[in-house]
């Protein structure tokens, strides 16, 4: 099993945000440790998740769907999951899919993604 992925951070004021770092090693290993790691976040109480993805260079429909599942719950909460850090292949897939009206996007950097065109494609 991989070591724990998850860094609990408390900014100023936000008590209830967890960023979760996947990398292609964790994603090797299956999604049951992603799923658990998402599973953690959301019994300690996070409203918003945010999914470091700058270590991964690909997902699939399944990690697509656990991040659905997170993304409902914090929903509820007020919340929701931000995927940080994506490469163009994985933003083409939220984009094809149209998950891009459900997760957010941003840049690596932590800054909100760049501009969405009519057709709702980041101008990047």
């Amino acid at each position: 099993m991989t070591s724990v992925a998850v860094r609990r951070e408390v900014p100023a004021g936000v008590e209830d945000e967890v960023v979760v770092r996947l990398d292609e090693a964790l994603l090797a290993d299956g999604l049951a440790d992603v799923r658990w790691l998402l599973h953690d976040a959301l019994l300690a109480g996070a409203r918003r998740i945010v999914v470091d993805l700058s270590r991964a260079h690909s997902l699939g429909s399944p990690a697509l769907a656990s991040f659905l599942w997170a993304h409902r719950i914090c929903r509820a909460r007020g919340g929701a999951v931000v995927l940080r850090g994506a490469d163009r292949r994985i933003r083409d897939t939220v984009h094809r899919t149209g998950l891009w009206r459900v997760l957010q996007l941003q840049s690596g950097d932590g800054g909100v993604g760049g501009r969405r065109s009519p057709a709702g494609r980041d101008d990047r």
